[in-house]
């Protein structure tokens, strides 16, 4: 049984159609994402699954007592709360039911035959069972440190930077465990450690999840299924990113077999169309209708089956690093550079050089000196020490506030300040509209102003602008944030044919391996370390390295302990005399082999055919006499096994 449906629903603005009756359904357990063009609906289908956008037609149905919970875009929270308080406010709930339920077992102490206790207690641990809240203070404790929220835990919400608040917002949700979930881009202001604590905690707590995401490789873990929203309609794959290619392809193939059949058809009407005079008849209007239809539908399907092609097309790459040649111009030389912000050590006697050819994606955790080094390399921040040579070359940067763009200006305006309507881009002179067609802008879009478009579609604004730009190097930060998978494949492809140095910082994982040659980790305390690498395999590695360093430790501590525990015996038998060291390395085999006859003769008073032939009173003499040297015995040990921790103590 589903817990959430729509049914036949439509939804349009103004005269766009984003939902054209569309049936879908979750089904507890499933793991769904949502994936498509920016504008294409995806955020329209999941407010109208949260309940909060209303819809032109259809019905949306939803279970009895079924919760859903939202990640917002855009957090809200009470005036004058800590992080921590804001998690716990979410959680409410689940706390007061888990202090009803310790309630109730005192309360069963006394009437523990009180059956409305009974069934009260165990709908609330149903309850808790369900939602995982067993032990919230430590599941708190635990995301706040992974979220990298420990040190903001008592201050003040409103003074944490939206990204941070939307760490705080996922946090108290993946606590509260809502029957069904919805998370828009959770993965945006997430470091690549952050977002594999957050498949984890999906994945161990099995979440009922409906999900957008540009993060290919979080769909690929997380997804159970896959639905594509194109021009209005669903189309639905089982699993997660990389199904969804294979299917992809295979539609392809079988658009192709149908237009091939459909071409088959038409040949065959067209033929009966030009027999003439029969073909006005009355009675023959439907079929001539049809060849029309038929004329119209082979137009349209070898540009659907060319579009999905592009699409499938761009997600096709081998990652092959290619080696540097020391004849490739150099654009950046840095020999032992150091930079602190304040007391924090982002850089550390950091080496490299970078030439013309190079692809480098920039890795980390948040806060660990990453875009710092951006502002290096775009001569925005001096290095505190070291040498930092920088060549003559033009630089092409992208930063996350978007600040080459100007609000109060059209598209037009902005890609063509000095009048006109034609931009070039690598030597071609291309009418805006065309160009701007490849960032998937419609042509009614190029008079819009900037103000009035969403983060995303600035995103594509800005990176289409970087690309006229005739630069040698490009200097990327974040450049997938508020993309849709369409827009950064598009993006992909651009940097694949740009001919220059492209320096990034990102934590999408997929486009990292898929673009980068050589990574800079940031690995803390100034630590960058260079690797050549495909970057989802350095993280294997190195998460396997601190698994193995764990494993040494602990058996470092057993060792130690061990040693310890042993040089401590060495050390307290010299000081017992020689009664005492035979006495301890004797008596625990005597105490167990006492033991071990005193359940013999207790089994033989237990067995008539036994006791008969001994005699029960024997049995019961023999049994105290025996219980009493064990307690002698036990005595004498405990006694000696005292002195020892003493002259330990000492």
């Amino acid at each position: 049984m589903a817990l959430l449906d729509l049914i036949g629903i439509s939804k349009a603005y103004e005269t766009q159609n984003i939902l054209t009756q569309v049936d879908f359904s979750i089904h507890e357990g499933e793991r769904i994402a949502i994936i498509g063009k920016n504008g294409g609906g995806k955020s329209t289908l999941m407010k109208i699954c949260h309940g909060t956008l209303e819809v032109d037609a259809g019905r949306r149905i939803v279970q009895k007592n079924i919760k859903v919970g939202m990640l917002d875009q855009t957090p809200r929270f009470k005036e004058n709360i800590s992080v921590k308080e804001a998690i716990e406010e979410e959680l409410s709930e689940l706390k007061n039911a888990k202090m009803r339920y310790d309630t109730i077992l005192k309360l069963l102490e006394k009437e523990f035959e009180n059956e409305d206790l009974i069934r009260e207690q165990d709908n609330i641990a149903h309850f808790l069972d369900l939602h995982d809240a067993w032990s919230l203070d430590e599941k708190i404790e635990h995301v706040l440190q992974e979220f990298d929220l420990k040190q903001f835990e008592h201050s003040n919400i409103h003074s944490l930077s939206g990204g941070e608040q939307r760490r705080v917002t996922l946090a108290g949700l993946i606590l509260k465990k809502p029957d069904i979930l919805l998370l828009d881009e959770p993965t945006n202001h997430l470091d690549v450690y952050m977002v594999e604590f957050l498949e984890r905690m999906i994945l161990k707590s099995k979440f009922t999840l409906l999900f957008i995401s540009h993060d290919r490789y979080f769909i690929e873990n997380i997804a159970t299924r896959t639905i594509e929203i194109d021009d209005g309609s669903l189309r639905s794959f089982q699993g997660g990113y990389e199904n969804y290619l294979t299917c992809k392809e295979q539609l392809i193939l079988t658009i192709q077999k149908q237009h091939e059949n459909l071409l088959k058809n038409l040949k065959s009407e067209e033929e009966w169309l030009h027999r003439g005079v029969k073909a006005r008849l009355k009675r023959n209007e439907g079929r001539k209708q049809k060849v029309f239809e038929l004329r119209t539908q082979a137009k349209k399907n070898p540009s659907l089956v060319q579009k999905l092609k592009v699409e499938l097309e761009r997600e096709k790459y081998n990652f092959n690093g290619e080696k540097i040649i020391n004849k490739q111009k150099m654009l950046f030389e840095m020999f032992d550079i150091n930079k602190k912000l304040g007391t924090k050590n982002l850089i550390e006697n950091f080496t490299t050089r970078i030439l013309q050819k190079d692809c480098i994606a920039i890795v980390g955790k948040n806060g660990a000196g990453k875009s710092t080094l951006l502002r290096i390399l775009l001569k925005q921040l001096e290095i505190d020490s070291g040498t930092l040579n920088i060549g003559e070359f033009k630089v092409g940067y992208f930063d996350q506030q978007r600040e080459m763009l100007d609000d109060s200006k059209n598209l037009i305006e902005t890609f063509c300040p000095n009048g006109g309507d034609r931009v070039d881009v690598k030597g071609k002179n291309l009418h805006v509209f065309g160009y701007l067609k490849n960032f998937l802008f419609p042509k009614e879009d190029v008079n819009k102003k900037i103000g009035v478009l969403s983060g995303g579609e600035k995103n594509r604004v800005a990176l289409a602008l970087l690309f006229t730009q005739d630069v040698d190097c490009l200097i990327l930060d974040e450049p997938t944030n508020d993309l849709d998978i369409p827009t950064i494949n598009i993006l992909e492809e651009y940097i694949q044919n740009f001919g220059g140095a492209v320096i990034f910082v990102s934590h999408d994982r997929y486009f990292v391996d898929k673009i980068a040659k050589k990574l800079y980790v940031f690995k803390g305390e100034g630590k960058i370390e260079e690797s050549y690498q495909n970057y989802s395999e350095y993280l294997e590695i190195e998460k396997e390295l601190a698994e193995l360093s764990s494993l040494e430790e602990t058996t470092h501590l057993q060792t130690a302990g061990e040693n310890k525990t042993q040089k401590n015996k060495e050390q307290t038998t010299l000081k017992l005399n020689y009664k005492e060291q035979r006495a301890l390395e004797t008596l625990p085999n005597e105490i167990e082999t006492m033991e071990n006859e005193i359940k013999e003769i207790k089994k033989c008073i237990d067995n008539p055919e036994c006791y008969q032939k001994i005699g029960l009173g024997k049995l019961s003499l023999t049994l105290d006499e025996k219980e009493s040297k064990l307690e002698e015995l036990i005595e004498a040990f405990l006694l000696i096994e005292e002195k020892v921790e003493s002259m330990q103590r000492e």
